[in-house]
């Protein structure tokens, strides 16, 4: 059993780790504000309580003028306070209210807008209860005051600031990565293009060589310059890495069966390839060559490895709506588990013992940034196969004929 490979894991791990930490802090923040609130809450319940009070002896015109003043004293206090109450009497009507109006509202609109009020505390707040004399009742609603409704909703606002920051700080610590990652890429792929240089060129003079010597089968030395030039095309596309590709027209369907034909040769011998074309006759679309073949190559050989060596890869090439064109390249291999459909295409996911988990990371970044295009798996089924999808943008020609039909580049 092969066992994927991701070299991300730990920083994927501290990412994790600064979340939950922040997700810690916030919930703390909002339960400790919450405890407050509640400790807030009933104290200004208890202070309406004493409201209630101070407001029934106005009523009943209490004649000792001490107390009369505390309960002045209690009225004006929870004024300032801005907690507003509203007093109804035991037939439902409201016989007072500490509402503050805009200046030059009348009182017919004063009163709809205490009734609407009253509606909104009887939601908010059971009633303050009032002995009256004669045993009647009375009934105080309120609403929280406006430093116990910032209190309630502050650590809501302290937590949507802390998501917003931990969301900006993930978005930095993403893209530095990806800037790390395109630097040792290219770096990497400029150095290995330099490498490559002093031994083509001598690979160059011994297939030279061996054209002089006649008693050598010149069919090798054929051979030998085909890898050689590949070697060389390889060197050209590293060398390419973090440069802007020239773009040219392209018949698309020539290029897709010409480097197949050339792939089929170096793949294994079990494995059966078509081309199958339902593009107008000489279909061009801007592409960069080598590094086009390159997708086509990468994609091509996990296929291969997917079928373990045996199999049918079937490469199709159709037109789409919106002046697109669609290259399907269809595998009968072991298939993607749902699991891992969202990583197959990240920088070091692998599922060989010996795969750096870059080859389709750098084929959808040639397609995607360098083409203008897509590259996504389109279906996979496990123990059936997957087809992987490229979108590209047509030119746009008068049309020619149609040729559908399909090629055998190998049989079994």
């Amino acid at each position: 059993m092969l066992k994927s490979l991701d070299i991300y894991g730990q920083r994927n791990t501290l990412k994790i780790v600064v979340a939950l930490n922040l997700l810690l802090v916030g919930t703390a923040s909002l339960l400790y504000t919450n405890s407050l609130v509640e400790k807030l809450e009933e104290r200004e319940e208890n202070y309406v309580r004493l409201y209630a009070k101070a407001l029934i002896n106005i009523y009943n015109n209490d004649s000792n003028e001490d107390v009369s003043f505390i309960a002045n004293e209690i009225i004006l206090v929870n004024q300032k306070n801005q907690v507003e109450t509203i007093y109804v009497d035991e037939t439902n009507r409201i016989a007072f209210s500490n509402l503050v109006f805009p200046p030059g509202t009348s009182e017919t609109e004063k009163v709809r807008l205490e009734q609407e009020e009253l509606e909104e505390m009887k939601k908010e707040h059971k009633p303050i209860v009032v002995e009256l004399e004669n045993n009647k009742r009375g009934y105080i609603y309120y609403h929280n005051s406006s430093l116990l409704t910032q209190l309630r909703y502050f650590p809501y606002g302290q937590l949507g600031v802390m998501v917003t920051l931990g969301f900006l700080a993930y978005l930095a610590f993403s893209s530095a990565r990806r800037a790390e990652q395109n630097r040792v890429w290219v770096g990497l792929a400029k150095e290995t293009a330099h490498q490559l240089g002093t031994p083509l060129s001598s690979l160059m003079a011994w297939v030279e060589y061996f054209r002089m010597d006649d008693s050598m089968d010149q069919s090798i030395a054929d051979e030998i310059e085909k890898d050689v030039k590949r070697l060389e095309t390889i060197a050209t596309r590293f060398s390419s890495i973090g440069s802007i590709p020239t773009l040219k027209s392209e018949d698309i369907y020539e290029t897709v069966y010409q480097f197949v034909s050339y792939l089929e040769k170096r793949i294994s011998t079990k494995v059966k390839m078509h081309v199958e074309n339902f593009l107008v006759e000489g279909k061009e679309v801007k592409i960069n060559k080598l590094l086009f073949e390159w997708v086509i190559e990468n994609i091509c050989k996990n296929a291969v490895d997917a079928m373990s060596g045996v199999g049918k890869l079937t490469i199709r090439l159709m037109p789409l709506p919106r002046n697109e064109i669609a290259i399907d390249i269809t595998d009968t291999g072991k298939g993607i588990s749902k699991a891992n459909l969202q990583k197959v295409f990240t920088p070091g996911y692998s599922t060989k013992k010996r795969g750096w988990g870059l080859g389709l990371t750098l084929a959808k970044r040639i397609i995607e940034e360098y083409h203008d295009g897509r590259l996504f798996v389109k279906s996979s089924e496990v123990g059936k196969g997957t087809t992987f999808r490229i979108l590209l943008k047509e030119n746009i020609v008068t049309e020619g004929p149609v040729v559908k039909g399909e090629k055998t580049v190998k049989s079994a």
